[in-house]
């Protein structure tokens, strides 16, 4: 089976991290503070935004207060003594009036008005009493969050089917249709009463975005060639959002979300390499991991001759390219921006932050008269970390605008794209990507003649630029206390003993059920410095080596992990903007013979903290500077999820005392063969909650909250 979520097609001659980092960190005295007070978004339907009845705000978390929780095998969600988790809003939960309660067997429809399946990245935005936008209350809201993809084991989606589908090509059309509206986003209105929580079935507010929802381009690719389609000859159109991953929220109060692993939902035929007569555009497909004649991820394009389903072959088929969808593919893999305040609205792909595998977008805390500043990673081995400069500079009167997308077009359609490149002093320069960069400009590879060019190719021109490759970066976060900039680096089983170095010194054998795993197998976590967010030079340091507790500290366990603390895989990052708290998350496949998927709590220190280590492999000597060493009093396990979950997407109340944490495809490892047998099921989750009809395992959202009402993690 191919894994559509482990993509490797970076074949560019740019040197990896782990080969630059041979030098330890050359100055100490790095950023301290200095970025000023988090400036929350949101406004009013109207354009005002309104305070409501606020809580209490939470103040900055100076040490953790919860129990560490044990590493479970167990198909439930475990938090600490004093905390509860209750299930809030799970896959095909209905979402308008009149929609018929979820039977979870396999013959639900309606799924444009239901929540999407695999809950990924979430934020809230809050409503005070009378229904309005507010930055400060916390007893209502809407939750704004991706559905990435689905669980298949061949071609079909097959909880969702009752038989559990079709393995076989051509797909049915009817449960291709389904598929279709599984996917993208949504938006749930909640709220709290008494003790526990609720969503609003009816609630105005209520929407989704799937594959089929109509989307508009801005930025400097709108418009552009690459981006004509029969649907929109123009090039300005685009249909729906998929395989959107984490999410943002920016200064201004919208939602932001990343389109991941888009590639493997679309096919070409062998012979489209020959059709299309383009090496460098040939080149380019490859380099986006869509290579000719490889299978699709569901095989949507053999559902019939209708619209819907042949925009998902991106060969050549027509004289032109307003005749088929050749161009398809170029219309995502990117940032799409949606104001959660505003049904009426359009989906906004936004162009100027380059296309690639996006995870989420964290913004730098915004200080007036300065840029706005995003930070992105590109998740797939050997990929790179992207940051945006806004050209516009902050006026904190649009933390309240009136339009909430005009915003979006004012601080995300013009500036300057960068790629990270990592020195071997410590140091890092953000390489601009635009025609202006020498190098870009020079590429043999694609001829890059606009910046619409770098926007939709932007992989291509990292390349050029010479980027430091980088393992799997995913999530990307900022620190509030003083503004540094963290990025998981999930693992990569490609790692061997002869290509280790000072980023990645560990290539290993790990043993999951007695079976051997080799490479980094569970990976770590880098972050940066900066004088300030829009500077040009950074500083780095690696913060934490994930690792299990029982390995051996001078070779793998480099942070002095234990059982309290130990994980495997990290994948989300958000930092709490109510305490300060540092939430990671595990996509994990490694250390799931022991325990699984888990969320902890962090409270990190600065780049330069730490101390080099020096580690031996075949011979070869390798040294890195590594951050301070943990304890279970700045890092503890907070969380451990169902079978076969991962732990993905987190988001809290203004006050702190609502954390909401999604848990996506419980069961994954069930095989389609025994979607008949419940018994056989990985997992039941969340119906063995008590939650929903039937037993297959769904996605879900949970909310944690303190049994005494206290701030989640003091």
């Amino acid at each position: 089976m191919i894994d559509f979520n482990d993509e490797d097609s970076n074949r560019s001659p740019n040197p990896t991290f782990d080969s630059v980092l041979n030098a330890r960190l050359s100055r100490r005295h790095l950023l301290r503070g200095g970025a000023g007070a988090a400036v929350a978004g949101g406004a009013a339907l109207s354009g005002c935004a309104s305070t409501g009845q606020a809580t209490a705000p939470a103040g900055p978390v100076s040490q953790l207060g919860f129990k560490p929780v044990a590493h479970s095998l167990a198909d439930t969600v475990v938090v600490p003594p004093g905390y509860t988790a209750q299930v809030l809003y799970a896959g095909g939960d209905p979402l308008a009036a009149g929609v018929p309660a979820f039977k979870n067997d396999g013959t639900d429809n309606e799924w444009g008005r239901r929540a999407g399946d695999h809950h990924d990245g979430i934020e809230w935005f809050g409503l005070d009493a009378e229904g309005k936008p507010s930055a400060t209350f916390s007893s209502r809201g809407v939750l704004a969050m991706n559905h990435e993809a689905t669980t298949d084991e061949k071609l079909s989606s097959f909880f969702i089917h009752a038989n559990g589908g079709t393995s076989t090509l051509p797909r049915p059309a009817a449960e291709i249709d389904k598929e279709l509206m599984i996917h993208g986003i949504s938006v749930v209105e909640v709220r709290r009463d008494g003790r526990r929580w609720v969503t609003r079935q009816d609630s105005p507010l209520n929407r989704r975005i799937t594959t089929l929802s109509e989307a508009v381009f801005t930025g400097p690719a709108a418009g552009s060639a690459h981006l004509v389609t029969r649907f929109s000859p123009g090039g300005t159109k685009a249909r729906g959002t998929v395989n959107n991953c984490g999410t943002g929220r920016t200064p201004w109060g919208t939602l932001v979300s990343g389109e991941e692993n888009w590639f493997g939902y679309f096919f070409r035929d062998a012979q489209d390499d020959a059709r299309r007569n383009d090496p460098k555009m040939v080149n380019a497909f490859n380099r986006y991991g869509r290579r000719a004649g490889a299978p699709s991820r569901h095989g949507w394009e053999s559902g019939g001759s209708e619209d819907r389903f042949q925009r998902w072959n991106t060969g050549v088929t027509g004289a032109s390219a307003r005749e088929d969808y050749r161009n398809e593919f170029h219309t995502f893999g990117y940032v799409v921006e949606l104001d959660p305040y505003n049904p009426n609205t359009l989906l906004t792909k936004r162009t100027a932050l380059g296309r690639f595998a996006h995870e989420n977008v964290s913004f730098a805390v915004p200080v007036a008269g300065q840029p706005v500043v995003a930070y992105m990673g590109c998740d797939a081995r050997g990929e790179y970390i992207y940051k945006f400069v806004s050209s516009e500079k902050w006026d904190p009167a649009d933390a309240q605008p009136r339009n909430r997308l005009a915003a979006g077009d004012k601080y995300l359609d013009s500036g300057t794209l960068y790629v990270a490149r990592f020195n071997a002093d410590g140091t890092g320069e953000w390489l601009e990507l635009s025609p202006k960069n020498p190098a870009i400009a020079a590429h043999k590879g694609f001829d890059f003649k606009t910046q619409a060019d770098v926007c939709v190719f932007t992989r291509l021109a990292a390349d050029a630029a010479g980027a430091t490759k980088m393992d799997r970066p995913e999530w990307t976060g900022v620190n509030p206390k003083n503004g540094e900039v963290y990025i998981t680096l999930t693992n990569n089983s490609q790692r061997t003993p002869a290509t280790v170095d000072a980023a990645n010194p560990r290539a290993y054998t790990d043993l999951k059920a007695g079976k051997e795993q080799k490479g980094n197998v569970h990976g770590h976590i880098v972050r940066l410095a900066e004088a300030t967010p829009a500077d040009a030079k950074f500083r780095w340091d690696i913060y934490l080596f994930a690792s299990e507790a029982d390995a051996d500290q001078a070779t793998v366990n480099l942070s002095s992990l234990t059982a309290d603390n130990d994980l495997s895989s990290p994948d989300g990052l958000v930092f709490s903007k109510a305490t300060g708290i540092c939430w990671i998350e595990t996509d994990d496949g490694a250390y799931t013979d022991k325990t699984n998927c888990m969320l902890l709590a962090a409270l990190p220190g600065q780049v330069g903290d730490g101390r080099r280590v020096t580690l031996k492999a075949d011979g070869r000597e390798v040294s890195t500077p590594a951050g301070k060493p943990q304890t279970p009093a700045t890092l503890r396990r907070f969380l451990v999820g169902p079978r076969g979950a991962e732990i993905t997407g987190i988001t809290e109340t203004p006050d702190g005392r609502a954390l909401f944490v999604n848990i996506q495809h419980a069961g994954e490892n069930t095989k389609m063969a025994d979607i008949g047998d419940p018994a056989k099921y990985e997992s039941q989750w969340p119906s063995n909650a008590g939650y929903g009809a039937g037993q297959r395992p769904r996605s879900a959202t949970i909310v944690i909250t303190k049994n005494d009402g206290g701030v989640i993690g003091s």
